[in-house]
């Protein structure tokens, strides 16, 4: 695992799913017109955070920093004080570990390889650049469509 920066807020689908059916609930001046971040502070998590949970979810895995990799000088601690105030009944029970354990027991169940995930088939750029090798798509990104070729023997009345 390369680690290229050292900041990052981890929130993921479950969460946001949670608070929607809080808010659902909720008396209307206490969410109406305002936004809220949604989670929780203990869930504010750094790259190299995330990299030790991964580390000890997966067998085997060990981090390695870049050669160039510098602390990021930038803040991503988010404040949810708001979301804990208004949506009292809010508890997320999603967290990174679960996450980083139900992603490790998916991909040992589906097969997912590292190559898999460094190449063409999760890579966006990588996929479009095959499909134009592979003649798929023409350089400006349409789709090539195939004439049909005719049957032996057959000719159109």
């Amino acid at each position: 695992m390369m680690i290229v920066d050292n900041n990052v807020t981890d929130r993921c689908p479950r969460v946001f799913s949670r608070a929607f059916v809080a808010a659902l609930t909720a008396p209307r001046e206490s969410i109406h017109n305002r936004a809220f971040n949604v989670g929780r502070t203990e869930d504010n998590y750094r790259i190299r955070e995330l990299a030790e949970i991964v580390t000890n979810t997966v067998p085997g895995c060990t981090i390695e920093y870049a050669p160039d990799a510098g602390p990021d000088k930038r803040c991503y601690r988010v404040d949810f004080s708001r979301i804990r105030k208004a949506l009292p009944g809010f508890q997320p029970e999603w967290n990174a570990r679960a996450g980083a354990a139900q992603l490790y027991e998916a991909y040992k169940r589906t097969g997912v390889t590292v190559e898999d995930s460094e190449g063409p088939r999760y890579k966006r750029i990588d996929h479009i650049q095959k499909l134009i090798l592979d003649e798929t798509l023409d350089p400006q990104l349409r789709r090539k469509v195939s004439m049909p070729q005719p049957v032996a023997g057959f000719s159109p009345s």
